[in-house]
């Protein structure tokens, strides 16, 4: 029981600790986390390394314990271990590797899996989304909560959970409009 108690205790501390540091550096959240056991987060624009940082600031204020995925050889040593402790997942970026059954196997095996993926897939600013959130989603029949990272206004924004439809096109529009007018890191200076 005491061991309980003092890492409740200790994520109270981290919380308090993370919202604190946010707040000195000017940035407020809107929204929070949904109270459902999996689902994958959609956070954008990624434009810079920067969001990674602040995604895990924000993951520890608001005590959400989410998983990312990652280019592999960041999870190599020296400092792969840091990668795998905040709730990183390898990814390899072969063509033939299929990640969107490899993530969804993932997802059904555990009993909580939260996941967050930036949609573009890149941190350059193309404007184009890749699908595989989407079909993971869909596969594992799970939520999207979007989360826009808004350096212009220094806020950071949490959706309610959105359920995807047959109609793949709409879906994404719907998801898009979340994020009209958000300005990423390098397009707010």
């Amino acid at each position: 029981m005491e061991k309980s108690n003092s890492i409740e205790m200790s994520s109270i501390w981290i919380k308090k600790l993370f919202k604190r540091i946010l707040s000195i550096l000017g940035w407020t959240i809107s929204g929070m986390a949904p109270d459902e056991k999996k689902y994958i987060i959609i956070v954008a624009p990624h434009t810079s390394n920067i969001d990674f940082f602040l995604g895990i600031a924000v993951r520890f204020a608001i005590g959400l314990k989410a998983n990312f995925l990652a280019k592999e050889i960041l999870f190599q040593p020296p400092w792969g271990w840091i990668f795998c402790k905040l709730g990183g997942y390898p990814v390899k970026r072969d063509k033939h590797y299929n990640q969107v059954d490899y993530i969804v196997k993932i997802i059904n095996k555990e009993d909580r899996f939260v996941l967050g993926i930036a949609p573009e897939g890149t941190r350059s600013n193309s404007g184009q989304w890749k699908t595989g959130f989407y079909w993971i989603a869909k596969l594992a029949k799970i939520p999207i909560v979007m989360v826009s990272f808004d350096y212009a206004k220094k806020n950071v924004t949490l959706s309610e959970p959105f359920y995807t439809t047959e109609n793949m096109e709409e879906d994404f529009s719907v998801m898009k409009t979340f994020f009209k007018g958000v300005k990423g890191i390098k397009q707010a200076n």
